[in-house]
Order: C-alpha cells, then structure tokens, then sequence
C-alpha cells in the first residue's frame, strides 16, 4: 500500500515525463483533426457561433475518442528517444535499473489512460459525433426517429415515432405472423419507457380467429397497459435502424437482445470491439517499441529511428483500422477482424518482454 502511494523515485520521474508528453501529444492530434474537420464542414454548418463552438467540441472529443491509443505509443516513442539523445537511459542501466523496471511506470501511466477512455465511453462520450452530425445538419432539436420496422422475439414491430429523448413511443403496431396467418395485432397510441421496458397505454388487442385456415372472425379486446419490448432502450432502437452510435454498455445490452433473438449481431460486435479490444494494441505496440528501440545514441540513426517508429506505429493502426471496417461491414466475422490480431499482437508482446531483457541494445 505504502509503495501504491508513495511510488519510487524513478517512477515518478519516468511516469512525470511520460505524462507530459502524452498529454502533450493528445492535445495537440485532436484539436488538430477537430480544426481540420470544422474547416472541411464551416459552410455547411449554418447555426449561431455558439453551436459552432459546441460542434467542435463535440468533434474533440470524437477525435479524443479515435487518436488516444496513437497518442499512448508516440508519447513512449518521443519519451524514450528524449531520453536516449539525452544519455539518461544510459544513466538508468548503469545504475543496475532493467528494461522491465523502466517500463513499468509507462505501463502504469498507459494502462490508465486506457481504463479512462474505456469508462468515458460508457457515457454520452460515445455519442459526441452523433451530436456534431446533428448540428453539422441543423437539426440540434430533430430527435425523432421515424416509421421504425423491426422483429421482436416471434411478433413483428411498428413504431411511427420514437422520440429518444422522452422515451415515448407515439404510434406502435405489434402483430404476430404464423405462417401466412397474422394471429393477433396490438396497436397503441402511445408507449412509455420505464427504464426496463415499453408500457403501451389504451391497445387495442385485435385476434385473429381461423378455422380450416380460414380467418372467420376478429376478437377485439382494449387493454389499459401491455408491457413489451422488455430490454429495447430507445437509444438501442436508435442506434439499430438509424445507424447510430452507442456507447459499450448500450452496445452490449443490444448484443445480448440480438442474440437472444438470433438475430445478426456483427455490427454491434465490431463497434464494442472497436473501443474495448482493439486499442489494447497501443499498449501492445509501446512495449515492443521500448524494448525494441535502442537505449544508447551511439547506436542509432535518431531520425530513421524516429521514421521507422512512427511508421510502424501508422501502419499497424492502418491496417487494424481497416480490418475493423470488413467487420463491421460483414465480410468477416468481427473475431478474425479484432480480437484475433490483438491476440496475435500480444503474444509477440510478451515474447518480447521475457526475452528481449538479455540484450541492452
């Protein structure tokens, strides 16, 4: 506990410089793309100054959201490299420090910086982008989603209006479908959400009678209050057939009710893969750069070094950022796309870690 709170001299030092330049570094990527994307959009954004100020934010922090893991590996990049052009790492072996105990700190800083972002996008942090695309079509206050057509356990919906904010429901049709026979319809002017499920109010309960496979009468009941869509928050409606964001619980509690349904779920799998498993390459990636990159100047070209880190470093996130759209587009399963290479990446990782100690260089 004692060592929790009062951390070793060369933690702190190593942790301080590795905190500035990421935070430096976080900074300085995402207010650039959030500047650049404004310039791109300033013509189309016709709303006051103020909400021109609020649709940069809202890109700040989709940007904040997409680089961080960028930000983790160029920070140990620059961090290291300051520190080897500087002789402090040679400092650090010659007083017997070992790679492993050098990287803790970063390790720590980093494994933070993830766990916060990983936490912010269980909040409305995921949705900024949806919120800047909003004001980006001037319709800050447009939140109905409208003629919404889906399958729900064995019986088909309807909604004609679905406005998320309020979580009501105006307009709600439910009928089930038995081979080609509707067996009963349920409509319903208005349905209110109470955080667990829709409660339609005053439905009109319509069954369908056959004989011989014919239909020969209707039995028609009103009921004052039906429960149904049990799980089905308005922002997972949203999300499902108006193609917006969610953040990772959202993401999962709408994973759970597709698969409880048998329904497709790769879309809803990448996107939680996207902000859980695929960043965990940054840190992946920072631990072999700071075991793989030299510790002395001596024995390095600086700027090669520098490009060929940086390189790497973009590559890798290319080519997983591009993996990520396949998944997401159903050409592979979201597992090969994410999780897989994550794993593969990894596991060099830690090749790396318990054997790369033997060398300094």
């Amino acid at each position: 506990m004692i060592r929790i709170l009062y951390p070793s001299l060369h933690f702190r030092y190593l942790a301080k410089h590795y905190i500035k330049n990421l935070f430096s570094i976080l900074l300085g990527l995402s207010f650039a793309f959030a500047a650049i994307d404004y310039f791109q959009h300033v013509q189309e954004l016709n709303v006051s100054s103020n909400y021109k100020i609020l649709y940069i934010f809202y890109m700040w922090q989709e940007a904040l959201g997409l680089l961080y893991p960028l930000a983790i590996v160029f920070a140990v990049i620059m961090t290291k490299l300051t520190f080897v052009k500087n002789n402090t790492m040679g400092a650090f072996h010659a007083f017997g420090y070992t790679k492993k105990r050098l990287f803790f700190p970063i390790f720590v800083v980093a494994s933070f910086t993830y766990a916060l972002f990983i936490y912010l996008h269980t909040t409305e942090f995921s949705y900024a982008k949806d919120k800047a695309n909003m004001l980006l079509k001037n319709q800050l206050h447009a939140y109905n989603v409208n003629d919404v057509f889906f399958k729900y356990n064995d019986t088909f919906v309807y909604i004609k209006k679905l406005d998320p904010v309020k979580k009501r429901i105006e307009g709600i049709t439910i009928f089930k479908v038995s081979g080609y026979q509707v067996r009963y319809t349920i409509k319903a002017p208005v349905a209110v959400f109470n955080d667990e499920e829709w409660i339609a109010q005053d439905a009109i309960v319509k069954t369908h009678i056959y004989r011989k496979g014919e239909l020969v009468r209707y039995s028609v009941d009103q009921k004052e209050r039906i429960a149904t869509l049990h799980g089905y928050k308005p922002k997972i409606i949203e999300s499902l057939y108006e193609g917006k964001a969610l953040n990772i619980i959202d993401a999962y509690n709408t994973w759970k009710l597709l698969k409880a349904q048998h329904l497709d779920s790769e879309k809803i799998r990448a996107a939680m893969y996207s902000k859980v498993i695929v960043p965990l390459f940054a840190i992946a990636l920072m631990l072999i750069l700071f075991f793989k990159l030299p510790f002395h100047a001596r024995m390095m070209n600086f700027g090669a070094v520098v490009a060929l880190s940086l390189g790497v470093t973009f590559l890798t996130w290319g080519v997983l950022f591009g993996l990520e759209q396949i998944g997401s587009n159903g050409v592979l399963s979201p597992e090969f796309t994410a999780v897989i290479p994550i794993m593969l990446l990894w596991i060099y990782a830690m090749y790396v870690y318990f054997t790369d100690e033997r060398r300094i260089a």
